[in-house]
């Protein structure tokens, strides 16, 4: 009897360890195995392995030059590495046989620059990927802009141009023509570094919303702030390495790196 019982409970803890695994990964949106770029002779990336879970924002920061927007380009393959793996949702992106094209359907990037048709107008900007993309009739894809401009306060530019707009406005019509796919994950490279200072507040409490909404976000930015608000986890780029990755907390109170003491102590 007791062996059987020893039996049973050991079979049970090992189903308890198999049921935590598969919670973890299925938790897991974004794996990157020994990520390499090259360009040339020059090696941007240099071995980088992370993940990125399901509703976790990510901050990613470090000296110009040293990564941090090749690595989030190679996320969705407009950077296609040199050697490594890039899964999302489970599929290995980097594999040629991948359709990347649906693959990126649903992975929302936001520019440095806004990237807006200039000849559209706003609703149409928003309209356009669901729609030729099929995700959407153009009925269905003008409410989903209306709604969508409705909760930025800009619902009464949908017949603007982009022209008309100001660097702020222009760059969360971007955020919101993205999250009109229904994205899994947003990748924002540098979201506030074309704006003039005092648009950079509106921009940066639209992308705080989407954080407490629960969306997946991973994010280059030079916001030493913003990345101790709302980020989940901190992620120190530094000549194509993590070098250091940490909660906000002891990311910026106790860093470990010195490379990292040092950039913090000349942008905080």
């Amino acid at each position: 009897m007791k062996v059987n019982n020893t039996s049973s409970g050991a079979a049970a803890l090992n189903k308890d360890v198999e049921n935590k695994r598969e919670k973890i990964n299925n938790n897991v949106l974004i794996e990157v195995y020994d990520l390499c770029k090259k360009f040339g002779d020059h090696e941007v990336l240099k071995g980088i392995t992370t993940q990125i879970n399901k509703g976790e924002v990510v901050a990613i920061i470090g000296p110009s030059g040293c990564g941090k927007s090749t690595f989030l380009r190679s996320l969705n393959l407009l950077e296609v590495p040199t050697s490594g793996i890039i899964r999302f949702e489970g599929t290995d992106i980097t594999d040629k046989s991948v359709n990347i094209n649906k693959m990126r359907e649903k992975m929302g990037m936001v520019f440095q620059q806004f990237n807006l048709f200039p000849n559209m107008s706003i609703r149409k900007n928003i309209m356009l990927a669901p729609v030729k993309l099929g995700k959407m009739t153009k009925e269905e894809a003008s409410k989903k802009a209306d709604e969508l401009l409705e909760r930025i306060g800009l619902a009464d530019k949908a017949e603007s141009y982009p022209n008309s707009l100001s660097g702020g406005q222009k760059q969360r019509i971007a955020i919101v023509r993205a999250l009109a796919m229904n994205p899994d994950v947003m990748l924002f490279d540098e979201p506030t570094s074309a704006l003039d200072p005092e648009m950079v507040g509106e921009v940066l409490s639209l992308m705080k919303d989407l954080a407490k909404s629960g969306m997946t976000m991973v994010i280059v930015t030079h916001e030493m702030g913003f990345a101790r608000e709302v980020a989940d986890r901190v992620l120190f780029i530094h000549e194509g390495i993590i070098a250091e990755e940490n909660t906000p907390e002891e990311f910026f109170a106790h860093p470990k790196n010195p490379r990292l003491q040092d950039f913090l102590s000349k942008v905080l």
